[in-house]
């Protein structure tokens, strides 16, 4: 789905549900999501936070009520409309700055962001991955993070045997799971780049969960889910078990040339 069709799309929720404008629960909501964003949490609610690849404005709403200056960039004016109609139902529109603009283009100025932050953007870019990752660092202070929650796949067998599995997925035209040697093209930019590796069996997630909202599912689905999730960190954190991750966080600190 392009930019566009997905802009639109949200575009036409405005007014029809008041409630789709808001944080379902707390930023701690998962035992998957409290790893990716515990990281930022050490900046909030001082730091100034760059959303990139904001959409609807769902993180950017959630850090902005952290406490935290948030801008959020997207390529989408109808994701970015949604976006402020969510911070203002949340009370928290004069914490947010929104910019519609490609990342290539966008005028932000250098070293102004304590965290560059991303939820699933790298694996959309491969094509230009590492001018995006270098445009990306410029932005962020010298003592500043990056941080960037992606897909992964690290195991060729893995690799070979997704393909084959008719798993239905909302993948856009061109972006798959980000493999070993694009992880070191971000190492360039971010030489201290560390992974933290998610899902594993959290892959049955989808088959828990009621349309794989973990908010709207009974308590036992929740119970199921956040058991696998708690597994999942245990094997993840072993040697070569890692390689079997379908998502990590990478994050670490700017290198400047």
């Amino acid at each position: 789905m392009s930019a566009t069709v997905k802009g639109e799309l949200l575009a036409k929720l405005w007014g029809k549900d008041p409630g789709y404008y808001e944080k379902a629960a707390d930023y701690v909501r998962r035992s998957r999501e409290a790893g990716e964003y515990r990281w930022l949490a050490r900046w909030l609610p001082e730091g100034r936070v760059l959303d990139v690849g904001c959409g609807d404005g769902l993180n950017m709403t959630m850090f902005a009520k952290m406490g935290a200056d948030v801008t959020g960039i997207d390529v989408s004016p109808g994701a970015l409309d949604v976006a402020h109609r969510r911070a203002e139902v949340n009370g928290v529109p004069d914490s947010v700055r929104l910019v519609c603009s490609p990342i290539e283009t966008a005028d932000l100025p250098d070293a102004s962001f304590d965290v560059v932050w991303g939820d699933g953007i790298l694996h959309h870019v491969l094509d230009g991955l590492e001018p995006t990752v270098r445009r990306l660092v410029r932005w962020v202070k010298d003592d500043g993070l990056i941080v960037f929650s992606e897909p992964v796949n690290l195991f060729e067998p893995l690799r070979r045997l997704r393909r084959l599995v008719p798993v239905h997925t909302d993948a856009t035209p061109g972006e798959r799971p980000l493999v070993a040697s694009e992880l070191e093209i971000v190492r360039r930019y971010v030489p201290d780049l560390r992974l933290r590796h998610y899902m594993l069996l959290g892959r049955l997630d989808r088959f828990v969960l009621v349309n794989f909202n973990y908010e709207r599912s009974a308590g036992i689905r929740r119970a199921i889910v956040n058991a696998i999730d708690l597994l999942d960190y245990g094997l993840l954190s072993l040697p070569l078990i890692d390689r079997l991750a379908g998502a990590c966080v990478l994050y670490g600190h700017p290198g400047r040339a």
